[in-house]
């Protein structure tokens, strides 16, 4: 590269101020150029070529990962399908234990309620018996009373 005494000679007028004198060579400014520019060019065709072989090294590199994922995807709903089977199985026995227990809770409440309507019943029925043989007693003993005065008795059919 050159340096910055090269850059400065660039601007250095070709003769001297004064008399026309004998011809001089001309300066080859694309020579001197070309020569100034070739080391950066070569430089930045070097990093032009490691550009463009990183990202061919970054393609590979992504299509490897793309299909690592993919494996892994596949493996991972391979896996997720073969344990379906046991994860549904396990699911309706949690959700039958806990209607077992519902169940079982549900007949001990029936069967406590049944006890306490046959308390109720095994109370209330002999009472009721009474009452209801005492007034079908009275009802047929009316009858013959009212029969004897000449009455119809209340109770009989079509009365």
């Amino acid at each position: 590269m050159a340096g910055f005494r090269d850059f400065l000679m660039r601007f250095r007028p070709v003769g001297l101020p004064g008399p026309a004198a004998a011809g001089a060579v001309p300066a080859d400014r694309s020579a001197e150029l070309t020569a100034e520019l070739e080391p950066p060019l070569a430089l930045l065709e070097e990093a032009e070529t490691e550009a463009r072989t990183v990202r061919e090294e970054a393609v590979k590199e992504a299509a490897r990962r793309r299909q690592a994922a993919e494996r892994t995807a596949t493996d991972i709903v391979e896996q997720a399908r073969a344990r379906a089977p046991a994860v549904r199985e396990h699911s309706a026995a949690r959700i039958r234990d806990a209607t077992e227990a519902e169940v079982a809770q549900v007949l001990a409440a029936a069967e406590h309620d049944a006890t306490a309507l046959q308390s109720r019943v095994e109370r209330r029925t002999p009472p009721l018996v009474e009452r209801v043989v005492a007034a079908v007693v009275e009802d047929l003993a009316a009858p013959q009373d009212e029969l004897r005065e000449g009455g119809s008795p209340q109770w009989a059919p079509g009365g």
